[in-house]
């Protein structure tokens, strides 16, 4: 749904506060907020040439809670805004604080932003992107080659970020894909990088479009688990088996092996999904992350190992789609930060989503950090657990649905 050329455009008048932000249906805690210094920087720095833009010719990219973008509309005028947030959480907090700060209702016929995969479609014709620069220098690669390769000419680049985050590298990453790019003055521990004339993928040698997410993923042959990682840009890890995840793959074969059904929960790159298919030959395997890159990633991997005909995989909050009792099997390797913040609300979330889904005598089989001391957890909101391995780094448990 786009907002055609005539419609009207809000002004400084319009009632919004930063301060009215939810970060909800993600985690939230008084030292987690939904928005940053980095956000009120990139709008500040993007002021003049937001003033400039025309309908549909904005574009926000990474935008974790709704700022950036509900900022641009309410507090610029921008309308016709093109959206993308790699995390599910994300866009359903985008909608949530939208409706809250009366910018759309559930009758709007007129969308002043719309949400977009990462396309070229996200960016065609764009002349001001809005970026929240990503942890992943693969990540940043693949957004700023799919600006300078499918944005307008005048696009002008604004992508800001924590200090304490940016690296030398990031210029250079930016460097290799726009003709001029300029550091503004940090304020409050955050900095913009602004980045205009884009190479085109033909202008010259150092202009490459790469394998950015509309293309091939990065590949990797695990030989100890015979299995190929696929992963796109920004999923976590890439294409390399994490810790956690190494931890838990060798007692797989040995969780609920009669299991008709199994889920892989928050699901990464799909190795755990991928091992479940192979070692539960009559199980459908489903696989769930909330974060867009994973699930494609996810899927590549299965397709890659010949499974994909028993891994369904879907881009979900939880378990949000999964029936109550429904399930014999989860596997969960749980994150243990939200954003660069250290934080155990995630998984206690995602703990409860298993207790959830699984059937009476179902089980959770996750790993985590041993010191985290998650078993009594683990007993309140699944069942009885067992330890079935631990070591000073990851403990392994299975914990049994009453």
């Amino acid at each position: 749904m786009t907002t055609p050329p005539d419609a009207p455009r809000p002004t400084q008048a319009t009632a919004f506060s930063f301060d009215a932000l939810r970060r909800a249906p993600d985690v939230e805690a008084p030292d987690l907020v939904a928005v940053d210094a980095t956000d009120r920087l990139l709008l500040d720095e993007a002021a003049a040439a937001l003033a400039t833009a025309g309908p549909g010719e904005v574009v926000v990219v990474g935008d974790r809670y709704g700022a950036l973008t509900l900022g641009a509309v309410a507090l610029h005028g921008a309308t016709g805004v093109r959206v993308h947030q790699d995390e599910l959480t994300g866009e359903l907090a985008l909608a949530a604080n939208a409706e809250r700060a009366g910018l759309v209702t559930p009758s709007s016929t007129d969308a002043l932003f719309t949400q977009l995969p990462f396309t070229p479609d996200l960016v065609r014709g764009a002349r001001v992107i809005l970026l929240q620069l990503p942890r992943s220098l693969d990540a940043l690669d693949d957004v700023a080659a799919l600006v300078a390769a499918h944005a307008a000419p005048d696009v002008v680049l604004l992508a800001g970020g924590r200090v304490k985050h940016m690296t030398p590298a990031m210029n250079g990453v930016l460097g290799r894909h726009f003709a001029e790019l300029q550091a503004r003055l940090a304020r409050q521990k955050s900095r913009v990088l602004v980045a205009t004339g884009p190479r085109r993928p033909d202008d010259d040698a150092t202009a490459t479009a790469g394998d950015t997410r509309w293309g091939t993923p990065a590949r990797h042959h695990d030989a100890d688990l015979d299995l190929v990682v696929c992963a796109y840009p920004g999923a976590f890890a890439g294409a390399r088996v994490d810790l956690g995840t190494r931890a838990l793959a060798p007692f797989v074969e040995r969780a609920v092996p009669d299991a008709a059904s199994a889920v892989d929960l928050g699901c990464g790159t799909g190795v755990l999904a991928t091992l479940l298919a192979r070692t539960h030959p009559g199980a459908q395997v489903l696989a769930t992350d909330v974060s867009a890159a994973a699930a494609a990633s996810a899927h590549a991997t299965a397709a890659a190992n010949g499974v994909a005909d028993r891994v369904t995989v879907r881009r979900d909050h939880g378990l949000a789609s999964v029936p109550d009792a429904s399930v014999d099997l989860v596997v969960l390797n749980p994150p243990f930060h939200t954003g660069a913040a250290v934080h155990t609300g995630i998984a206690r979330h995602l703990f409860a989503e298993a207790g959830r889904a699984l059937r009476p005598g179902g089980e959770l089989w996750a790993v985590w950090n041993s010191h985290l001391q998650y078993r009594p957890v683990l007993e309140r909101l699944v069942g009885p657990t067992r330890q079935v391995h631990r070591n000073p780094t990851f403990t392994v448990t299975a914990s049994r649905r009453a």
